[in-house]
């Protein structure tokens, strides 16, 4: 029996697609936490709990799945380019657009969302100098990366993979793999990735709730990481992927039948924390929704993983302009949606009208900047994360 878990395999278009999708509903998830009653840097006059169970099916999973496909990438360039060049390549990419996004394309957020609570008065550029210089008084701090830290964990990951690269190309071959190997399709894909997951929810959660201020998040590192990990170990593991294929139906399926009673458990928790208080059965009870919601959102990136190797695999002209502008997208999505958003929330449009100026205020910046801008002037580019020009 061949005991090596992983195969040698060329460019996955489906995961490039699956990176393009899983920053695109970041972006249209930060447009909806403007109407959400959720903590957020500015709202809509039209805010509420409403559009709320929409989020509550993606929330789950969205994160999980960048950070699963930033493992999986980040397995193929380090096999590509080895440790050094791995780790001098993702410091380059991800530390410099870091460093400038902090610097000058999220302040505007910080900007906006004091002038909205009135601790500061008109007048951009009397306040970069308080938030460069960290001025106290203030109710967030700053300076801040605020969507942006998302770069600082990718890099962070990548480079303590570093170390653990050589544990993990052993656990690839020899009697563990064999034993991987022989489980059946749904304990391989469906129950051991979860296992990990479940573990930091009801150990590390209740103490470490999410903060992603880089140095007090043990419970979002934990379960973030682990999911980076496994991304990097099954990226080229054929037994994974056709494991992945055999069980997309299942995986879908349950995610649909998990996904259905947890949003109307969602919509009205103050209900799930009444029950939960009546002793023994209310904390199991709430103890299963927990559990199921860490179920659904790995499930869900099955599936999605399971129909996209299937119907996205596919090259394209389409996908490569995507690839390449995606994270200049990323990048500069909040502040657009907080530029256009601050001023739409006064103006007092219906919330049909305004949500589709925002979009398309949002969507439309993100296309032009980056197009006639950023893509054009060199010095730019690797701000933003984009390649060097290739001279034809």
């Amino acid at each position: 029996m061949n005991t090596n878990f992983t195969h040698q395999s060329g460019r996955r278009h489906d995961l490039d697609w699956l990176r393009i999708i899983a920053f695109g509903l970041l972006i249209f998830y930060h447009i909806g936490m403007f109407y959400v009653s959720w903590y957020w840097h500015i709202k809509s006059p039209h805010a509420g709990t409403w559009f709320e169970p929409a989020m509550m099916v993606v929330n789950p999973w969205r994160l999980a799945l960048l950070f699963f496909i930033s493992g999986l990438a980040s397995r193929f360039l380090f096999d590509k380019l080895g440790a050094r060049q791995f780790a001098m390549e993702r410091t380059w990419r991800l530390l410099v657009p870091l460093l400038f996004g902090m610097l000058v394309i999220v302040v505007p957020q910080s900007y906006y969302e004091l002038l909205s609570k009135g601790e500061i008065g008109a007048g951009y550029l009397a306040f970069y100098p308080q938030y460069l210089d960290g001025a106290s008084g203030f109710s967030i701090t700053m300076p801040t990366w605020n969507h942006l830290w998302y770069i600082v964990y990718l890099l962070a990951y990548c480079l303590i993979l570093l170390p653990l690269v050589p544990l993990l190309k052993a656990l690839e071959t020899g009697p563990i793999a064999q034993f991987f190997c022989k489980l059946p399709a749904i304990v391989l894909v469906l129950v051991l990735p979860v296992m990990p997951l479940l573990l930091v929810r009801f150990t590390l959660s209740e103490a470490w709730p999410t903060t992603h201020d880089l140095v007090n998040d043990w419970a979002n590192h934990a379960s973030s990481f682990s999911i980076f990990l496994v991304g990097y170990w099954v990226a080229k593991s054929r037994i994974f992927w056709v494991a992945v294929d055999q069980i997309r139906y299942v995986s879908l399926g349950l995610a649909i039948v998990l996904v259905i009673p947890l949003d109307i458990l969602w919509s009205h928790w103050s209900w799930v924390e009444q029950i939960s208080e009546t002793g023994r059965p209310g904390e199991i009870f709430l103890f299963l929704i927990q559990a199921a919601r860490v179920i659904y959102a790995w499930v869900a990136i099955v599936a999605l993983l399971g129909f996209a190797q299937r119907k996205l695999n596919q090259p394209g002209p389409v996908l490569r302009y995507l690839t390449s502008v995606i994270f200049p997208y990323y990048i500069l999505h909040q502040t657009l949606i907080i530029i256009i958003a601050y001023p739409l929330a006064k103006i007092g449009l219906s919330v049909g009208v305004e949500a589709i100026l925002l979009i398309a205020g949002t969507i439309g910046g993100c296309v032009l900047i980056t197009e006639f801008v950023i893509a054009r002037i060199g010095f730019l580019r690797p701000l933003f994360g984009m390649k060097k020009r290739v001279s034809v």
